[in-house]
């Protein structure tokens, strides 16, 4: 009776939200102040509610089409690297979601949910509404952001490929209208961003906010600080024996993208393996914008941003 009491209660709240179409999904409800797609809305309760984080849990965070797979991949490449060889890899059999699991998806009654410390986690989930427990313990968080014209066009050809089928086709310029209103699954994306961002800079030992192009730019470097951050730093030893080039090699976008279970696989029970590996460039975005485009979306970032600390560098064509 109380379950059917809370449940009802939960409905209720869902329906007294404003509601929004998705790029993917036929509605997303305005809850705690980011867009939520209705599918998820009942995991975020449950997570919010009752997820217990551990002092040892590392979450990867990202707003959607951000190279959450690649970090996720990198993460968990870095943390294990003891207990599997490169030529014998979960890796090579797994994507990158399977190994670290997002957590809205996760239950402690789920037979894939983590046992093995350090557990790790994944999550689009803005900062201000992960589970209190996760805000308040010391478990590392490592926030991947991109520059938002390319998290655009990323996002607008993956929503298209996983899209309800019920749901029409967005045209480019309808999806970027909402994108600029912040009207996208988990979004705002300014918001999103800026949440990480700033508890970042309070407390540097809890979260590393890592830009896709930087990771892109010099990617032995950036490896070389996750670990760290995470408490896993390369030895001497390692670095000699090209442990952290090994490691790279297994998680870029190339390898990840020609192995089977990445042509084929599912993730998440509804995800096809396939739509994570798109190009993985940095500029595709100016195959796409018009003129009056960029300049819109450069006015609200530079709107959003300003004064933040924040800033990504555009090479406008």
């Amino acid at each position: 009776m109380a379950e059917e009491i809370q449940v009802k209660k939960e409905d209720e709240l869902t329906l007294s939200l404003p509601r929004e179409r998705g790029l993917a999904s036929s509605n997303m409800y305005l809850f705690q102040e980011f867009w939520c797609p209705s599918i998820v809305m009942k995991d975020v309760n449950i997570f919010q509610k009752q997820f217990q984080a551990k002092d040892s849990d590392i979450i990867v965070a990202s707003f959607p089409k951000s190279g959450t797979t690649w970090l996720k991949a990198i993460a968990f490449a870095i943390v294990n690297r003891q207990c599997f060889s490169i030529d014998n890899h979960p890796l090579l059999t797994s994507n990158p979601h399977q190994l670290v699991p997002f957590i809205t998806f996760m239950h402690p009654a789920d037979s894939h949910f983590p046992t093995t410390e350090p557990r790790l986690f994944g999550t689009h989930i803005p900062f201000p509404s992960l589970s209190k427990s996760i805000i308040e313990s010391n478990c590392k968080i490592i926030y991947i952001c991109r520059n938002p014209f390319d998290t655009f066009i990323s996002a607008w050809n993956y929503f298209n490929k996983i899209k309800q089928h019920s749901l029409s086709v967005l045209t480019m310029e309808e999806a970027f209208e909402m994108y600029c209103n912040g009207i996208i699954e988990f979004g705002p994306w300014w918001s999103h961003m800026l949440g990480y961002w700033k508890e970042s800079i309070v407390r540097p030992n809890k979260i590393l906010i890592l830009k896709y192009e930087d990771l892109k730019e010099n990617v032995n470097l950036y490896v070389k600080r996750v670990a760290e951050f995470l408490d896993f730093p390369f030895t001497q030893e390692e670095e000699s024996n090209g442990v952290i080039e090994s490691i790279i090699r297994l998680c870029s976008f190339e390898k990840m993208k020609d192995l089977e279970v990445n042509k084929s696989g599912i993730s998440c029970k509804i995800f096809e393996n396939k739509h994570f590996f798109r190009k993985a460039e940095i500029g595709d975005w100016v195959n796409y914008f018009s003129p009056s485009m960029t300049e819109k979306l450069s006015k609200i970032m530079e709107e959003k941003l300003s004064g933040s600390g924040l800033s990504f560098e555009i090479m406008h064509p």
